[in-house]
């Protein structure tokens, strides 16, 4: 960003926001707009009409010249199809057109898109709506239009629309409970998430010589670096000029956008970072999110580097997370699950508490099915992330308070206090009331929880609509029983008592990493499916698809779709990577080692006419030839290991025939290659090694 910029003159510059409507529609239609946008009255023609017309005129002075229905298909990727302004002439001339009905609908052609069934694939209608819940923006040349995609049938084949059906029912029943406990004063609750992006840096010409990063977005083979992130300096360290002017540029691409990119900072393992926004409505989050992952690739590309999202990268080093904060905020501007100063007799927050740690614990494996992916199986449970186990940390102050809940009611809080450091120049620093666990998949953090377990690659949207789903389901079930009493505050208590007693197996404050751990949760009786496939199919059980159902969020059909689709991706991806790993290992890796035992091979001859024993080169010989061997049964056995599962129809058969025989089959040939790559001359081997990749800026 150039230094005579002001930040306050650039942020959300491109951005059809609240400032420009209030400035370019009419005091009347603007009203109308808010109260649409708010779900009090339906969009009229007239209403998009003045809008669109706006929006045109408002773009055209920006530079675009085309608008696009953008929009979030199963693929996990962002859609779009570009449409100009011009509308021709009899005389042969252009005007430039926009109208209420093009800013509405769109109708893409649907028929590549995945609809697990939803859909045939020589039925191809599909359809857009304008979301105008997430604001309009402009990048290049094109005018953006956030918007749901939904089949000829109205089923949902993207990810917004069941987020925002889960903002719509998680609204109706927070209502619900405020009013039965009395509160008169708020019109909406809102969920609100601040997600962390995790990601890697990898300069650009390493990235073009290794067909695994191309094509699978991580390294199907690599021997570790003699240095990987053992001395822990990496965190929090100096930012490297190259990547600084990186993150600059990213910074200004999204603050332009409206994208409040807030936090930088080099992450743990070497080559890692993360970005960080000030939070947001989930739906507004998600979209932000996709913008924000779309420009680091965008921006890494213009520095020389390319921006890795995959979850697991690189062996033996961290991989990447999105560390989803997710909160519920009234209209009013109350965060819900804010303890106050005094929490044991802050009703408020403990209802929504309790509400968020019974539809966790009750709802699990749908939480853990929601981040599952082939990329997130290599991280979740790998010491470096949450484990496969759902559990909640709460910290010392809640915790005690959760327990006083289950005895009959709670009467005190622990206070924070104050950090004095023992150096008079430095001020007491104020202690909050409960730590942090960075090993917990769910834990509260002050006024929020933060859902660790999201695939860096991940779209937010799967894991907070199904969080809004779960937690609305409780909210209903506190709302029927409050709702019918004569004494909302005894029964609410009893209500509090019953969700502390019966859910306390899921409170854990220690390591989630230990074994321990581990063998206690199996105690409790809390699942621990460490396997994507496993985890996916859970997402049909009975509950699932009832709780969907219950709030309209997504419908059995509509349930029955995605989990094909999810269980078709982790096949497809692992088909990718098998088929690259094949590749890699017959046409770069085999030929390099042939090529070296022939160099070897060479040397024992020469030094045997010599009249010379060639002890040392006749072992590596023969030592290299055991491990060309090994290379060669190993991508054999992957061959049929990939042509079984190829051949399999049944979506959930398929996934398990990639998982339990190809993924095995995979390791071995990367194993004996990893083997071989530190053996091999240094100067034969065909691929950038991990050093390179993970050190060289």
């Amino acid at each position: 960003m150039d230094s005579q910029v002001k930040l306050s003159d650039v942020y959300g510059v491109n951005v059809f926001n609240d400032a420009v409507m209030r400035q370019r529609l009419p005091k009347t239609i603007y009203k109308e707009f808010v109260k649409v946008r708010n779900g009090s009255i339906e969009m009229t023609q007239a209403i998009a009409d003045v809008l669109a017309g706006a929006m045109k005129d408002w773009a055209l002075e920006h530079g675009a010249t085309h608008y696009t229905h953008w929009f979030q298909p199963m693929t996990g990727f962002t859609a779009e199809k570009h449409d100009s302004f011009i509308s021709p002439t009899p005389d042969g001339r252009t005007i430039l057109e926009f109208s209420g009905s093009e800013l509405i609908k769109g109708e893409p052609d649907a028929s590549s898109f995945p609809s697990g069934g939803l859909r045939v694939t020589f039925e191809a209608r599909g359809y857009t709506a304008w979301d105008c819940t997430s604001p309009v923006f402009i990048k290049g040349k094109t005018l953006y239009i956030p918007s749901a995609f939904c089949s000829y049938t109205g089923e949902a084949l993207d990810k917004k629309t069941p987020l925002l059906r889960s903002m719509e029912t998680l609204n109706k029943q927070a209502m619900r409970v405020l009013r039965a406990l009395g509160n008169g004063d708020v019109s909406s609750v809102t969920s609100t998430l601040g997600p962390e992006q995790e990601y890697f840096l990898v300069d650009r010409r390493f990235f073009e010589k290794r067909m695994d990063l191309m094509l699978a977005g991580r390294t199907l083979f690599g021997a570790p670096s003699p240095r990987g992130q053992e001395m822990e300096d990496h965190y929090f360290g100096a930012l490297h000029e190259r990547v600084s002017a990186f993150m600059n540029d990213v910074n200004f691409e999204l603050w332009q956008l409206g994208v409040s990119a807030k936090t930088q900072h080099n992450e743990v393992a070497p080559a890692q970072y993360e970005i960080a926004p000030i939070f947001t409505t989930v739906n507004v989050a998600t979209d932000h999110n996709q913008i924000t992952m779309e420009t680091l690739q965008k921006v890494a590309r213009r520095h020389d580097f390319v921006c890795l999202l995959h979850e697991k990268p690189f062996a033996g080093v961290n991989g990447s997370g999105k560390h989803n904060n997710w909160s519920l905020v009234t209209d009013t501007g109350n965060n819900l699950l804010d303890p106050g100063n005094t929490p044991h007799d802050n009703m408020l927050f403990l209802v929504f508490l309790c509400a968020v740690i019974r539809a966790v614990d009750k709802y699990a494996h749908l939480l853990r099915a929601s981040v599952a992916n082939p990329g997130n199986e290599h991280r979740l449970g790998a010491n470096e992330a949450p484990p496969a186990i759902i559990s909640i940390f709460l910290g010392d102050q809640l915790t005690d308070i959760f327990e006083q809940l289950a005895a009959g009611g709670a009467k005190t809080s622990q206070q924070g206090g104050q950090l004095k450091l023992g150096i008079s120049t430095l001020p007491p620093l104020p202690k909050d009331c409960t730590d942090r666990n960075r090993t917990s998949p769910f834990a509260f953090t002050g006024n929020k929880f933060e859902f660790r377990m999201v695939g860096s690659s991940q779209s937010t949207s799967g894991p907070c609509f199904v969080l809004n789903t779960i937690v609305a389901d409780v909210l209903m079930e506190i709302a029927d029983e409050l709702e019918k009493s004569k004494d909302v505050k005894a029964d609410a208590q009893k209500v509090l008592k019953k969700i502390a007693t019966d859910h306390a197996r899921i409170i854990f404050n220690g390591d989630n990493y230990s074994d321990d751990w581990v063998k206690e949760a199996h105690k409790r009786g809390l699942s621990n499916i460490a396997s994507a496939v496993d985890a996916l199919e859970t997402i049909l059980e009975k509950e699932n698809i009832d709780v969907f159902k219950r709030h309209k969020v997504l419908s059995k059909h509509e349930l029955h779709a995605r989990t094909e689709i999810l269980l078709e991706n982790y096949s497809k991806t692992l088909n990718i990577e098998a088929g690259a790993t094949l590749s890699m290992a017959k046409r770069q890796i085999l030929p390099a080692c042939i090529a070296y035992s022939t160099k070897l091979a060479e040397a024992v001859n020469g030094l045997t006419a010599a009249d010379i024993r060639p002890a040392v080169q006749k072992r590596e010989l023969e030592k290299v030839n055991s491990l060309i061997e090994d290379l060669s049964s190993a991508i054999e056995a992957l061959d049929k290991a990939v042509g079984k599962a190829r051949m399999i129809e049944k979506p959930g058969d398929q996934a398990r025939c990639f998982k339990e025989d190809v993924v095995p089959a995979m390791a071995e040939v990367r194993t004996a290659a990893d083997t071989l790559e530190m053996t091999v001359d240094a100067e034969l081997w065909p691929l950038p090694g991990y050093v390179e990749m993970l050190f060289l800026r």
